[in-house]
């Protein structure tokens, strides 16, 4: 087995009466592609937000190099190796691109050895697909182009786990297919671990090794793609007929 990166035990969010995440365990390990998915409400996004430092877990523990990271901030994470993007891109539009992936770097800081793909601004933008537009307003690019630029500034603080929040939403067809080549090369060039949750539940299903579904705040399953969409609580909790489809390949994408 890899190195396990983040072995999150037990996580719990609570609002006022509601439990949004319910106990939640769940292991990441080094090179890892991994779906998080789940019908509306489940509570992916607030799952993800209470392993990235966003909010803090009402309980459980977030260990990474036996540290429990659990209600420590975003830059104790990013210290950590671990960095993530929003489902609306957090790009700063008054900025360059180039100036963006700058602001990672220097998020970061440049005392972690680097590897060479991610050496400096140049070399990032050029992983990504944007050196052609270094110098245009981030304003000024296409939504997809942004979504990878969010993407070059998590690379940019030198992430051994990136966690991806809905980078295909607002997408074209073929825009969400770059997006998914887009991760499936930089898990394999860089040898990221990279978590993955997405609405589009075919897209997703044929990219990632493993999927964790959530429902009603719950796990209810974790394991490949093939055994997930034939897990009989999964093909409750979508209503059957979007499984179906996407066990196959096929139909209309699964939507929250």
């Amino acid at each position: 087995m890899a190195d396990l990166l983040l072995d999150a035990r037990g996580i719990t969010v609570r609002f006022g009466g509601l439990t949004a995440v319910d106990g939640v365990d769940a292991t990441f390990h080094a090179g890892e592609l991994v779906g998080i998915i789940g019908p509306n409400g489940a509570g992916k996004t607030t799952f993800f937000n209470a392993i990235s430092g966003v909010i803090a877990p009402t309980s459980g523990s977030l260990l990474v190099g036996g540290q429990d990271l659990a209600g420590q901030g975003p830059h104790r994470y990013a210290a950590q190796g671990i960095a993530r993007t929003f489902q609306t891109p957090r790009v700063f539009p008054e900025m360059t691109v180039s100036a963006n992936i700058d602001f990672g770097l220097q998020f970061a800081g440049r005392h972690r050895d680097a590897p060479a793909l991610l050496r400096d601004v140049p070399a990032i933008l050029s992983l990504i697909g944007l050196s052609a537009q270094s110098e245009l307003l981030s304003a000024d690019i296409t939504p997809s182009q942004q979504r990878v630029l969010e993407i070059g500034m998590a690379l940019a603080t030198r992430p051994r786990l990136l966690l991806l929040d809905e980078v295909a939403a607002g997408l074209t067809e073929a825009e969400v297919e770059n997006m998914a080549r887009l991760i499936g090369r930089l898990r394999a060039e860089l040898g990221l671990a990279v978590v993955w949750i997405e609405h589009a539940v075919t897209t997703l299903l044929r990219h990632v090794e493993r999927v964790i579904v959530l429902h009603q705040g719950r796990k209810i399953a974790d394991g490949s793609p093939s055994e997930v969409v034939r897990n009989a609580e999964v093909v409750e909790a979508y209503l059957g007929d979007e499984m179906n489809d996407a066990a196959n390949g096929k139909g209309s994408e699964v939507v929250e």
